[in-house]
């Protein structure tokens, strides 16, 4: 196993409430000209979770399990930038009070944070039931690799992903690998320690040549020329690697969203191709069936 820094990594309280679904417009204009009435960010969705097909919903950038938020700018700015994928969840309020999760990405524009709840608990909860969030993971860093970044990934997750050692470089479980020119929304963000940038999927052939219809929530992926060091930019060589958060879009340059988890300036990263790379696979301890079609609860 890699060594890190993780025993120096404090472990702080965030907390927000689930946050109601909002409407700035009652249609959508999609990339074809045409506008739709779709189901969008927010709320409680049941139906959809880590390990299930992001790319079939009928619906825009799909938030799957529990989205929450703190109305409180400065302190919502907190746990975009502390919470960090695979962090513990506990419902601290409502009938569902005592229930445990895990944090499963963080959502640029919106702001939300998106929480895995098991089925039980999400029958129980209410739009306000507020949430705490055992945040840890801001700083991780892995011995010997000083120019690898790591970001938004709890301490505890990151040692289950196999990531190994090989001639000095870090070679990291992935379902996919996604090249830099089909990056979208989010690129030139001041900071990628907090939500997430889209690949876009606009270019059909494009994205069903590298089999991104089989794409999952949870998937994890390798970002070719990609730097997420400090913000989002193309550059030749650099590698990241980013967990999928949120569904598809209709909107042009949007597609489901990454939030990065490792960054390397220089080729320090390497991804290996392997179905199981799914947070699912990790967190919940057995693996996830593939959905061909959406609409079944798992």
């Amino acid at each position: 196993m890699l060594k890190t820094n993780k025993e120096f990594l404090p472990v702080q309280s965030v907390q927000g409430k689930v946050h109601h679904p909002t409407l700035k417009s009652v249609y959508r204009l999609g990339r074809d000209g045409d506008s739709r009435i779709l189901a969008a960010t927010g709320g409680i969705t049941y139906n959809a979770k880590i390990g299930d097909n992001c790319m079939k919903w009928v619906s825009d950038h799909l938030e799957p399990g529990v989205s929450l938020r703190n109305e409180n700018k400065e302190e919502n700015d907190a746990i975009q930038a502390f919470a960090c994928i695979g962090n513990t969840a506990i419902v601290v309020s409502g009938e569902a009070k005592g229930a445990k999760g895990y944090v499963t990405g963080k959502h640029g524009g919106i702001e939300h944070c998106m929480i895995y709840f098991p089925d039980e608990a999400i029958q129980k909860m209410s739009i306000e039931d507020s949430i705490l969030i055992r945040a840890t993971g801001a700083g991780l860093r892995v011995d010997g690799f000083p120019d690898v970044f790591c970001e938004s990934i709890d301490p505890e997750l990151f040692d289950k992903l196999g990531i190994t050692e090989k001639d000095g470089v870090l070679e990291v479980p992935v379902a996919f690998e996604i090249p830099a020119v089909l990056m979208g929304s989010g690129i030139g963000s001041r900071t990628s320690h907090t939500g997430d940038y889209d690949i876009t999927t606009g270019d059909r052939d494009a994205y069903k040549k590298l089999g991104l219809e089989d794409m999952r929530f949870g998937d994890i992926v390798l970002l070719q020329d990609c730097d997420n060091t400090y913000g989002r930019e193309y550059v030749k060589g650099a590698v990241s690697i980013g967990v999928v958060i949120h569904g598809d879009s209709t909107i042009q340059g949007h597609g489901p969203g990454i939030t990065t988890i490792m960054t390397c300036k220089t080729a320090k990263i390497r991804g290996k191709i392997s179905k199981d790379a799914n947070i699912a696979t990790y967190l919940l301890k057995a693996k996830k069936s593939k959905k061909d079609a959406p609409g079944k609860a798992s």
